[in-house]
């Protein structure tokens, strides 16, 4: 039991735990925003946001293709959601916050063009670079 215990109670664990929590807990706000903000949008502009009445039969089976249509306009619109409004921030903001990378180039003092941190002489134009 005691395996148990400290399996439950290692870090990735409750971690994994938490971002299920939040997953569901953020998945049901992007739904809201979905079905009450972007698909009335889309009605206004449209002027239909319902596609469940269509439908064919071929030899007495009924084949739903409106609903399909519901269910892949309303993935497009939680995945256009998600991008803009959480992972395009995210990714901005991740961005500014990473130091620049170090330089691995530097100027030649005599012609100025860029040579390798560890040259001890420039290749273009073969003058010594002092250390």
């Amino acid at each position: 039991m005691s395996g148990f215990k400290a399996f439950i109670l290692r870090g990735n664990v409750v971690d994994m735990a938490v971002g299920v929590v939040m997953g569901a807990a953020f998945g049901t706000v992007v739904t809201g925003f979905v079905k009450d903000l972007l698909t009335p949008f889309i009605a206004a502009v449209v002027g239909k946001p319902d596609f469940s009445a269509i439908a064919f039969t071929i030899n007495g089976s009924r084949f739903l293709i409106g609903e399909f249509i519901n269910a892949a306009v309303s993935f497009l619109l939680i995945a256009s959601a998600i991008y803009f409004f959480v992972v395009l921030p995210v990714n901005t903001l991740m961005a500014r916050l990473q130091p620049p990378p170090p330089p691995s180039v530097k100027k030649c003092p005599e012609c100025l063009s860029d040579i390798a941190l560890a040259a001890r002489r420039c290749a273009f134009c073969t003058s010594p670079i002092s250390a």
